[in-house]
């Protein structure tokens, strides 16, 4: 552990020795009075911390940090106005059950409650963040620090993992602290059981008993680290996988057995819905996924989920409640090796082929081709964030995620700003592999400002600037909404002059050349850009 050299030990040591203790790979955050024992602490000791320019932006990359190395990141805000920006970041974390354990500062002990106008005061802090994250709790001495830490990280890691959030009075950060240096913390996560023996039993008859089964595999298989036994169960029962959005990775998409993730395509719905056992592991089976609860699966259905709640909600279900990894390992020691027939092979190439004809007949030509250059381009293991804009609604469904928690897309709340900051975090969880950023030119205007953070740091992330003067969706649901636009047309700068007055690399670039802007920026030591104007279109899924 890195000691603090000071002259006395203060509560923000303590915060950051019970960090070091409890293993944490990356600080994410942003100065602020109140919290400024947190980065005298930081300063001194061996953690990496990154400074970023907004609250929102370094949640978004503690977001992409966690989602990558599946581990919590921490994220430390200053008190009040500092604390909420960071909310809508949190609220995708939660919305995505991602592990940030977000540290906020607070007005003194004896002053919280009681409406004396101090500096940056809110009537409740706690109660804005209570709604949004897993867990709350304030630390009112030094003493209780180690203790509260500890058990945020292990909040944050219990399945369903999720955000949480602990507030430290300054008098706290900034008090000496009298106990020992931290050397241990236990946050190891609660260990969910398996579920019993009988209802494991059953759901292997089930798989083995079907003909047409269906795995559907969401966001819970990557958080477990259960790729492997995903695979493995297909593979014995040859079952053809499909993932939900927020499960795409899970599977890799290029494996025989890969449905993909259409969820808005007719055929992959019909896939789901012929399905004799239809296995749906780690996927709340929600609006995004269900076609707004339209799908309507005609066979039985297994649901392994960590959360019992969600158990039936949307569909009855023979419900297997743990983690996903384990539970899958359970049932492939139960399922025998089936002999491969081709059947699920079939099902689908057929499944993919009516897809695949359904494009064809639109003309898609270009939106296809952008997708192909970036594919080609990027490393198999390389992060590519998207953010919530046309060509990402595209590659939510057709573009392979070929390497699990290597996918980011922030379905879970549908913010806007995320991609670009969230592969600046996820970075730091991929040394030596790039990652790549898909951005809006509406969205874009969110964290311009962290081309200041990435080269700062010289983080290896290329950001991918698709530039039509709008937020492109919104413009194309008025126009077949209303007739006219309104307040969606965006007037914007310069951007190849705005990026580089952050000292970045820019290339402007056509649709015909991306996939050659692509590898000389990728290529480029630190952060680099690809401006790329262009107007682009959705596509109607297959009936």
């Amino acid at each position: 552990m890195g000691a603090v050299q000071t002259r006395k030990r203060l509560g923000g040591h303590l915060v950051v020795e019970t960090l070091e203790a409890l293993g944490t790979g990356a600080v994410f955050g942003l100065p602020g009075t109140h919290v400024l024992p947190i980065w005298d602490a930081l300063r001194a000791s061996e953690l990496p911390y990154f400074g970023f320019r907004t609250e929102l932006n370094a949640g978004f990359a503690a977001d992409g940090y966690a989602r990558v190395s599946g581990e919590p990141a921490v994220l430390v805000v200053s008190t009040g106005p500092g604390a909420l920006i960071s909310l809508a970041a949190l609220m995708e974390a939660q919305s995505a059950h991602v592990p940030v354990v977000a540290i906020a500062g607070q007005i003194p002990t004896d002053l919280i409650g009681k409406g004396r106008g101090f500096l940056h005061e809110l009537r409740d802090q706690r109660a804005s963040f209570e709604p949004v994250v897993k867990w709350v709790a304030t630390a009112r001495d030094a003493e209780a620090l180690p203790e509260v830490l500890a058990e945020a990280w292990r909040r944050a890691r219990t399945p369903p993992s999720g955000p949480v959030f602990v507030e430290i009075p300054v008098d706290v950060l900034r008090g000496e602290a009298s106990i020992p240096p931290v050397e241990k913390a236990d946050g190891a996560p609660e260990a969910l059981p398996l579920p019993p023996t009988q209802a494991l039993d059953e759901a292997a008859r089930m798989l083995v008993d079907a003909e047409r089964p269906v795995l559907w595999a969401g966001g819970g298989v990557l958080r477990a680290g259960a790729s492997a036994e995903l695979a493995a169960l297909a593979e014995r029962v040859r079952a053809p996988v499909a993932t939900t959005y927020m499960g795409k990775g899970a599977f890799p998409e290029d494996h025989e057995l890969a449905a993909g993730s259409f969820c808005d395509e007719g055929a992959f719905r019909d896939l789901l819905t012929n399905a004799d056992v239809l296995l749906c592991v780690g996927t709340e089976l929600g609006a995004e996924t269900t076609g707004q609860y339209a799908l309507e699966p005609r066979g039985r259905l297994i649901h392994i989920d960590a959360a019992r709640e969600r158990i039936g909600v949307t569909y009855p279900a023979l419900g297997l409640v743990g983690d996903a990894r384990a539970v899958l390992n359970a049932l492939v020691d139960r399922v025998p090796v089936r002999a491969p027939d081709g059947r699920a092979e079939t099902r689908v190439k057929e499944t993919r082929g009516r897809i695949e004809d359904g494009l064809a007949r639109q003309g898609r030509d270009l939106e296809r081709g952008l997708l192909g250059a970036i594919r080609r381009t990027l490393p198999r293991d390389a992060v590519h964030a998207w953010d919530m804009t046309m060509l990402a609604y595209w590659a939510a469904a057709h573009f392979p995620a070929l390497e699990p928690r290597r996918y980011l897309y922030p379905l879970g709340s549908g913010t806007l700003g995320y991609a670009w900051p969230a592969a600046l975090g996820a970075t730091l969880a991929t040394p030596g592999s790039p990652a790549l950023a898909v951005v809006g030119d509406g969205g874009f205007l969110y964290g311009v400002q962290e081309l200041a953070t990435a080269r700062r740091y010289d983080l290896p992330a290329t950001l991918l600037l698709v530039d039509d003067s709008a937020y492109g969706i919104l413009r194309k649901h008025q126009q077949n909404t209303f007739g006219e636009t309104d307040a969606v047309d965006l007037e914007q700068p310069d951007f190849p002059g705005l990026v580089r007055a952050f000292g970045v690399p820019i290339e402007s670039t056509s649709p015909d050349d991306l996939g050659g802007a692509l590898e000389r920026a990728l290529a480029t030591a630190g952060p680099s850009v690809v401006h790329l104007p262009v107007e682009l279109e959705m596509w109607s899924p297959t009936a």
